[in-house]
């Protein structure tokens, strides 16, 4: 594969989880205000695509006294995930 394409999937890659971490760190601080209604907008926004994913963890980790301890795992699992695609991306393009 070429270099050039290979850079191009990577960086995609990365950029995408980043967005999508900031995405999942909005969407968990817009919890805290669920009773205000420009919080309920924005989470009317961001759950259809954040839930899926923290869903996989609320099955893990059920909330704990109405504290949802799953998100920190999500989070976490994406952060590896973000820098296990940085390593193989710089190994790929050491050769090693």
């Amino acid at each position: 594969m070429d270099s050039s394409i290979t850079q191009l999937i990577f960086q995609t890659l990365s950029a995408f989880l980043n967005i999508y971490l900031v995405l999942l760190f909005i969407r968990i601080l817009l919890s805290w205000f669920q009773s205000a209604e420009w919080a309920m907008n924005a989470m009317s926004f961001l759950s259809p695509i954040t839930d899926p994913y923290l869903n996989i963890f609320r099955s893990i980790i059920p909330p704990l006294g109405g504290i949802d301890f799953s998100a920190i795992l999500a989070i976490l699992a994406l952060q590896f995930l973000s820098s296990a695609i940085d390593s193989l991306y710089v190994s790929s393009m050491t050769g090693f």
